[in-house]
């Protein structure tokens, strides 16, 4: 089907027609300017106001918008800003777990190269009986280490226990401040001998009890406590603490004293255990 294009009125015409009107309502305004004056004032009257609420709309949604955009982009920040804070905190905790387990492995070193006669392996503290005290705990070796029931067992600074049980891929420890715990000692000053006892409650205070001290010993506030060659289960000369609080007792024939552990019994980490063993060394002998 075709169309009859012959009464379609070209573009230039329309054109032409339109610059007319504008003309003619151009000069319409000139020539009646008076008469279109009270059409002006009715109509700024009426739009003006309108407008006037119109843009105030339009700013205040825009401000809204901007302030949505805003939020958007603190809340993109803080999100940023906490992942950043977390990666930080976990490098900073690797940092500071590399620096723990580098102070323990330094420790453990001093500790060696002072008992060099004693053959030693180093292991880990993998649990711990409740409680705030290192009193009894486990370690991720045994016998296949070549650990055995009476293994001396020693961190920081001196002793911390003895093996009372040991698997072959584990070994318990029970340190000098259990309850059950009783270890001869002797002053290094002069060879006076002791107990060194252990008791829980007592190290709630940070100590050790020592207890059958000789009244004449010629012993002093912080004189150090090592192992006694007469024990039958610990090897001797192997720090324990420091001493304080002197006390003559009771009977007026031996006295007590406090002992400060060489050894942080909040935090064990690493240990060291010697494979030899008291009964063994004394064999040999």
């Amino acid at each position: 089907m075709k169309f009859n294009n012959k009464n379609k009125i070209p573009p230039k015409y329309i054109l032409l027609m339109l610059t007319i009107i504008c003309l003619i309502l151009i000069g319409v305004s000139f020539a009646f300017e008076d008469v279109l004056t009270p059409l002006r004032y009715i109509t700024g009257v009426t739009i003006t106001p309108m407008q006037k609420g119109i843009n105030v709309v339009g700013e205040w949604v825009g401000d809204k918008l901007d302030m949505i955009s805003d939020i958007r982009n603190l809340q993109a920040e803080n999100q940023q800003l906490r992942e950043q804070l977390e990666a930080y905190q976990t490098e900073n905790r690797i940092q500071l777990s590399d620096t723990d387990e580098l102070n323990d492995l330094r420790e453990l070193y001093e500790l060696d190269s002072r008992f060099p006669n004693y053959e030693k392996v180093a292991a880990n503290v993998i649990s711990k009986d409740a409680g705030n005290w290192f009193d009894t705990f486990i370690i991720d070796k045994g016998t296949n280490a070549g650990i055995q029931k009476g293994c001396n067992v020693m961190a920081g600074n001196g002793l911390v226990g003895i093996v009372t049980e040991a698997g072959p891929n584990y070994a318990k420890v029970r340190s000098i401040i259990d309850d059950n715990s009783n270890v001869s000692a002797m002053f290094l000053t002069d060879s006076s001998l002791c107990n060194v006892m252990g008791d829980e409650k007592y190290m709630d205070e940070g100590y050790i009890r020592v207890e059958n001290i000789d009244k004449d010993a010629e012993v002093y506030e912080g004189d150090e406590l090592v192992t006694s060659n007469v024990s039958d289960k610990f090897l001797p000369g192997i720090t324990i603490g420091y001493v304080s609080n002197l006390t003559l007792d009771s009977n007026n024939l031996t006295m007590s004293a406090d002992l400060t552990p060489a050894v942080d019994f909040d935090h064990i980490q690493t240990v060291l255990v010697v494979l030899e063993l008291k009964q063994t060394m004394e064999e040999e002998e």
